[in-house]
């Protein structure tokens, strides 16, 4: 997919609802947050049918979240608006925002700070292009400061100063306060506005075209901001009452991370968990065009994404598997069920590396066993888990505690299985998917991969050599990379 994946909106609607009014500082959403919410939803609900959409997602974020009257709030939605409410964490808000991000600026391979600001929290994370190295959520979002320091949107003179000495107050952990050096990531309606406001340039890093906001012009503009009323703001700025009385504390919270962080340029490439969204479910909807059995398959993606996997890779490394089981069948042996182990542990096969990258096969293997995936039953979830293990380093053996808990046909399925993971695992070596398809012909005791690539496939015809062992010893032939396939679409 590419950068353009969410142009051509056939429909757009806006329905402010501030649910931190009454949850920041009583507790609990209040009953007009909730109707106005309810019928802004069921006019979404309306657009849906008219439209007829197939797949949607609704979220909601920090001040649902931490609202006790959550459960009322999402049954009410269903019943009024036929519209299921997920509630997210953190993690999962930035999860989308990435991938909104890097679909609008280029992140390369470089790692960045990003900044996620909401109304009720803010999500701080360390990213490259591919993943999320790690993410922290904190309760200081723009409305929740607001309704903390001036109630009913009555700003005192002292306003900037216990805004500014609040958000020194924030607890980052002590990875974070130890990533100095990386590029800053902005998001949220707030920092673009902030950005207009500044006059920020575009322009490098990060691609073409990407505003980006000196840390000296923010703190300017705060001045400026805190000089004015919410009125004066709205009319000398063109903003949305929503917007004019939350702008000065958002942009105190973004100045406090960018000097923490030592980040002289804020980068604000737009794009938020709505975009995010709808570029997860066009994501999903491509994984299973090749990704049997919905369910598992969905859970398999979403237990790497609480493990902060590379999804790129992961989901590639399942296709080339995929591909590599059915064009093998004579071979293996193997029956239409163990197709979806495999793809499973394909999936899920490096998610050990958040707990570490040494030995993260055997991590993986205690995550994924202690899982659930749906449509699997406990003994194939501990298969995938076993298969998954196996990806790399040593062969299967009784020797291993968890390997010699199986039966003797389900040890044969692992190392049949694992071999084949192992053959698909090498193919992407250098996480770059140069080889985006495979053909397998079987001749003279030998195994030949014709690869559709991209580039040159030189570590990866080495990592084919030294992973294929398990492959020769299980099946008895040799397994060889021998060029790039002629014909065909990849």
């Amino acid at each position: 997919m590419d950068g353009d994946a969410v142009s051509g909106v056939l429909a757009e609607e806006r329905y402010p609802v501030r649910f931190g009014h009454g949850v920041f500082s009583s507790g609990r959403m209040s009953a007009e947050a909730q109707s106005a919410a309810v019928a802004g939803l069921q006019k979404a609900a309306g657009c849906i049918k008219d439209l007829e959409i197939q797949k949607y997602r609704a979220v909601a974020t920090s001040a649902v979240r931490e609202s006790p009257n959550r459960r009322e709030f999402v049954r009410a939605v269903k019943q009024r608006a036929g519209i299921s409410v997920e509630v997210i964490p953190g993690t999962e808000e930035m999860r989308l925002v990435h991938a909104a991000v890097s679909r609008r600026m280029l992140m390369g391979t470089e790692q960045w700070i990003m900044v996620e600001l909401g109304g009720g929290s803010v999500e701080v994370a360390l990213a490259s292009s591919s993943r999320i190295s790690w993410c922290e959520t904190h309760a200081m979002g723009a409305v929740r400061l607001l309704e903390l320091f001036a109630p009913g949107g009555k700003e005192t003179k002292d306003f900037l100063e216990l805004l500014t000495e609040y958000a020194a107050t924030m607890r980052l952990s002590a990875r974070a306060r130890a990533a100095q050096g990386y590029g800053f990531i902005a998001t949220g309606g707030n920092i673009e506005v902030l950005a207009r406001i500044a006059g920020a340039e575009s322009g490098p890093p990060g691609g073409t075209g990407i505003p980006r906001i000196k840390r000296g012009a923010l703190r300017k503009v705060i001045l400026e901001l805190s000089r004015m009323t919410a009125s004066e703001r709205m009319r000398l700025f063109e903003l949305r009452p929503d917007r004019a009385d939350v702008i000065l504390p958002a942009a105190v919270v973004y100045l406090h991370l960018a000097t923490v962080f030592e980040a002289d340029d804020i980068l604000a490439p737009g794009g938020g968990i709505r975009e995010g969204i709808v570029l997860d479910l066009a994501e999903k909807l491509d994984h299973r065009r090749t990704l049997r059995d919905e369910g598992a398959i969905d859970d398999a993606v979403s237990l790497g994404r609480k493990y902060s996997f590379d999804e790129a890779h992961s989901v590639h490394v399942a296709r080339l598997a995929e591909q590599l089981f059915d064009q093998l069948t004579e071979i293996h042996g193997l029956a239409v069920r163990d197709r979806l182990l495999l793809v499973a542990a394909a999936i899920l096969h490096d998610i050990g590396d958040f707990v570490s990258l040494k030995g993260h096969h055997k991590h993986s293997l205690y995550l994924i066993s202690r899982a659930e995936l749906r449509g699997l039953s406990a003994r194939e979830v501990f298969l995938v888990g076993n298969i998954a293990r196996y990806h790399r380093k040593s062969a299967p053996s009784v020797h291993h505690a968890e390997f010699a808990l199986l039966s003797a046909a389900d040890r044969e399925r692992v190392r049949r299985l694992a071999a084949i993971l192992r053959i698909a695992d090498a193919l992407d070596k250098e996480h770059q998917e140069k080889i985006r398809r495979v053909a397998v012909r079987v001749a003279g005791g030998r195994v030949e991969i014709l690869a559709g690539r991209d580039g040159d496939l030189v570590l990866e015809r080495w990592a084919l050599e030294k992973k294929s062992d398990l492959f020769r010893r299980v099946f008895g032939v040799e397994v060889a990379l021998v060029g790039q396939e002629a014909d065909g679409d990849s």
